[in-house]
């Protein structure tokens, strides 16, 4: 199953999320297959940016976005 999620990147303590779309059997900072946006929480208010567009096409195909990304979506007002 392909999965809308966000991967950690940044220092210890000081996380920044890239959104992936990934197959659920890839680890979480690993393989994907596009990424389509940014989430940064330390910044006030916190960052997100994300490709609308190709969200609604990825999800038209199948694609599931995690409780967290479906959130974020939500609050953005892509979903």
């Amino acid at each position: 199953m392909v999965k809308i999620r966000l991967r950690r990147m940044g220092a210890k303590k000081a996380p920044f999320y890239r959104i992936v779309v990934a197959d659920s059997k890839f680890p979480r900072d690993g393989r994907f297959i596009e990424e389509i946006g940014t989430y940064n929480p330390l910044k006030d208010p916190s960052e997100f940016t994300v490709d609308a567009d190709r969200v609604k096409e990825w999800i038209r195909n199948g694609a599931q976005p995690t409780d967290t990304v479906k959130t974020l979506l939500k609050k953005e007002g892509i979903l």
